[in-house]
């Protein structure tokens, strides 16, 4: 009888051990599983670039970490290709047509209201270059509204005139294309000031 209760505690205390042993296992591996989940997110964030010949490593970000910076480089850069303008026409097709991808029917709407008042046409047949200038940007995240702070450049055959440009408008997050690859779109876009700040005379030789 004593053998048999001897023999009883020995396949209890073995049970338990062994159930230890597998509780440990699954422990183990579960908490291995989720180390190496980590190792590979965190692996699959960093990318190397070649900078010449010299790898270098860069950490992917998400648009919310970088929205500051991809929405002012978004309404720059529709800035840039409204108001940089050349006497030619095919060029400011070119750069209207870039323009436009970049904003909604209120873009549309502007260049409409000067193509119809000849603007188009009489930079072209003065032969006056644009260039526009940015000051500053300020973004309200929460609101995703903006206002674009600049000068723009305006040379004629005998003058270069100076002016202030001030738009706002709401930012809208889109789809990344390849003719929006900031997946920002502007909308509501007005012009809140365009005037003149100073005209300089052009050196007669």
């Amino acid at each position: 009888m004593a053998v048999l209760q001897n023999l009883e505690n020995k396949i209890k205390m073995v049970m338990i051990i062994s159930s230890l042993f597998l509780i440990g296992c699954v422990v183990i591996s579960l908490g291995s599983i989720v180390i190496a989940r980590g190792m590979v997110s965190d692996a699959q964030k960093k990318v190397y670039v070649l900078d010449g010949n010299v790898p270098v490593l860069v950490k992917q970000t998400t648009m919310e970490e970088t929205f500051d910076v991809e929405a002012k480089s978004d309404i720059e850069m529709f800035h840039h290709f409204f108001f940089t303008l050349a006497p030619d026409d095919k060029y400011i097709r070119y750069t209207m047509e870039k323009a436009m991808y970049l904003i909604d029917e209120t873009g549309l709407a502007q260049y409409n209201a000067l193509k119809e008042k000849g603007f188009y046409n009489n930079l072209i047949g003065t032969s006056t270059i644009c260039s526009i200038f940015c000051d500053s940007i300020r973004l309200n995240k929460d609101s995703l509204t903006f206002t674009y702070y600049g000068r723009q450049r305006i040379e004629r055959r005998t003058n270069i005139l100076m002016r202030e440009i001030v738009t706002a408008g709401n930012l809208k997050k889109v789809p990344r294309t390849e003719n929006n690859p900031h997946g920002i779109l502007i909308t509501n876009w007005r012009t809140l000031y365009n005037r003149d700040l100073e005209e300089r005379k052009k050196s007669e030789y």
